[in-house]
């Protein structure tokens, strides 16, 4: 049985690309030759299955007003079943919970992604072995968004809230007993400034390559 890695997160799982002259196809997904979710399959090899859970406008806890179904906890007991059984979660949220609209701080954020990961822990779909959860904290967002016709409807206080979920994050991943792992260096583009360049996926695929071996179940 191969290894099961699940990846659970936002447009920057699924792929989507602000800048089509980034993208080998001129559109607004990355394919599977540059999303860090398929370099990551790539440079694990045969013996692991990565499969992508990405929705563009997830957050973690935060339902929002103007779209249905964006919080992942509503929907987090049915992914991992239908997915069981796991060795391995990866969460990359936290971006979109810093709209404004939302109205929810950086802390307020993590203690979201808190109770994301007691439920993951609360489900039944890791086999013979115990939770096994990975918290990734995404880049924090550029100041070229509050420019963005995409990044205008984030509002205010954005950049900020970003910039302070790393510390939070890492907090949360020791009270919860997850590993963490800071993406902050990775590469967003100067269009939107909260999405991941061709580049950001392939830096992110090497940091997830190097650690994720080591926090697998035997």
């Amino acid at each position: 049985m191969k290894k099961h890695i699940l990846c659970l997160g936002d447009s920057n799982t699924h792929g989507y690309c602000a800048d089509p002259a980034d993208c080998a196809d001129g559109g607004i997904r990355f394919n599977e030759d540059e999303r860090w979710t398929c370099l990551l399959q790539k440079a694990l090899g045969p013996a692991f299955l990565v499969t992508e859970e990405g929705l563009s406008g997830r957050t973690t806890v935060f339902p929002d007003p103007l779209h249905e179904t964006m919080d992942a906890l509503t929907v987090l007991y049915s992914l991992l079943k239908s997915h069981e059984f796991l060795d391995l979660l990866i969460i990359m949220l936290g971006t979109n919970d810093v709209k404004e609209r939302l109205g929810a701080n950086a802390a307020c954020i993590a203690i979201g992604m808190e109770r994301l990961v007691r439920k993951a822990q609360s489900v039944d779909c890791w086999g013979d072995h115990g939770p096994n959860i990975l918290i990734v904290c995404p880049p924090p967002i550029r100041p070229e968004m509050e420019q963005s016709e995409n990044g205008i409807p984030m509002g205010k206080g954005c950049l900020e809230k970003s910039r302070e979920l790393p510390a939070y994050y890492e907090k949360t991943a020791k009270l919860v007993g997850a590993h963490y792992l800071n993406a902050g260096d990775c590469e967003f583009n100067p269009v939107d400034g909260m999405h991941l360049t061709r580049k950001g996926h392939a830096q992110l695929a090497a940091l997830l390559a190097e650690a994720v071996p080591g926090l697998l179940p035997g």
